[in-house]
């Protein structure tokens, strides 16, 4: 059973994303398992991993999101496991995952070095699980370059074979491809594939936003996945923010206190993707209405202004399953620029 473990140099670089076009791409039965889960959820009185739970949902996949995890915890795991019933646990969930299965992707943890002390770093997984190593790296061009120097140069792989490198998020792959794949591949670390940044796909949606604030959806509940582009907080009356020129912006998020009648109304008015509101304050019923027949979601949140744009301001988008365009575009840019020859594609 061929497995693939993807490990990242640093945080955010795009693994899970990769790993669902990836796993289009090939259109064969795969399994997903993430040893160390280290973006926590709890629903319905159960743990599991963020990462998880979305590549269920897209792949269909037939395993739970917390059967994908030993655990979630650095702590916990120190006082559960030691090496030898780590690995155990690991084939354990691995026998379960890949049965019926033709690859099984392992996505390791935010970097490299993550989970080292409980052996659940990207290396000792791939080890253990006798897989092939993937690197996805992204950021800068000089970066990318940088991280797969020094991963060549510094990093003792073991004896873990690996299959190569993808570079993500690249904001001029056709300069990319001349300037630094030479060195790339004097390198021997084998470049699959360049993918180019997208715009498109660093946008939140306003479902995502709800999760992560924790609000009540008022109305709109059939439009949550539609974009966020721009951000506008409605602190001043309703004409002022007619003469910003922000206030214009396509596909924006109109942050205000429920108690501003007059600016909800004001964001009807223009390409408003969504409403937040702040402070725990419910509107009239009336205002309640006229947004919901416009079908604007409108989100109910107990912070306060300044606190939800900062939090929103702060947040790392990431990928949901409502999110259909978003997963198509990855998936289109895998079949374009990642050659999957190696993985069996």
């Amino acid at each position: 059973m061929p497995r693939l473990v993807v490990a990242s140099t640093r945080e955010g670089a795009g693994k899970t994303s990769a790993i669902i076009g990836m796993a289009r791409t090939l259109q064969k039965p795969v399994g997903y398992m993430k040893p160390f889960g280290d973006r926590l959820l709890y629903r319905k009185k159960r743990l599991w991993d963020y990462d998880s739970a979305l590549v269920v949902n897209i792949l269909g996949l037939d395993s739970e999101p917390e059967e994908m995890s030993i655990g979630f915890d650095h702590s916990k795991l120190r006082f559960m496991y030691d090496q030898a019933s780590t690995r155990a646990k690991l084939g354990q969930l691995l026998a379960q995952i890949e049965e019926g299965k033709q690859l099984v992707f392992i996505e390791a943890g935010k970097d490299l070095g993550f989970g080292g002390s409980v052996h659940l770093d990207a290396l000792t997984v791939a080890q253990h699980a006798e897989a092939q190593l993937l690197l996805v790296a992204s950021g800068p061009e000089d970066e990318i370059l940088d991280d797969l120097q020094f991963f060549k140069h510094h990093i003792d792989l073991r004896g873990v074979p690996l299959i190569g490198a993808i570079a993500n998020q690249v904001k001029d792959p056709d300069d990319f491809e001349n300037t630094y794949r030479r060195h790339i591949d004097e390198l021997g670390i084998p470049l699959l594939g360049v993918i180019p940044f997208d715009a498109e796909l660093t946008h939140p949606s306003v479902g995502f936003l709800a999760g992560v604030l924790f609000a009540k959806i008022l109305s709109g509940e059939g439009q949550l996945d539609r974009t966020v582009k721009h951000i506008f907080v409605g602190a001043m009356d309703a004409d002022a923010a007619r003469r910003e020129p922000r206030f214009a912006e396509e596909q924006r998020l109109v942050i205000t206190s429920g108690d501003r009648s007059d600016m909800i109304l004001a964001a009807l008015e223009g390409d408003t993707v969504g409403i937040v509101l702040t402070n725990n304050v419910m509107p009239p019923a009336n205002i309640i209405s006229q947004v919901a027949e416009r079908g604007v979601p409108m989100l109910l949140v107990a912070e306060d202004t300044y606190q939800v744009a900062k939090r929103i301001d702060d947040i790392e988008h990431l990928l949901t399953k409502e999110e259909s365009d978003k997963i198509a575009r990855l998936t289109t840019m895998v079949q374009e620029h990642v050659n999957l020859q190696k993985l069996g594609a």
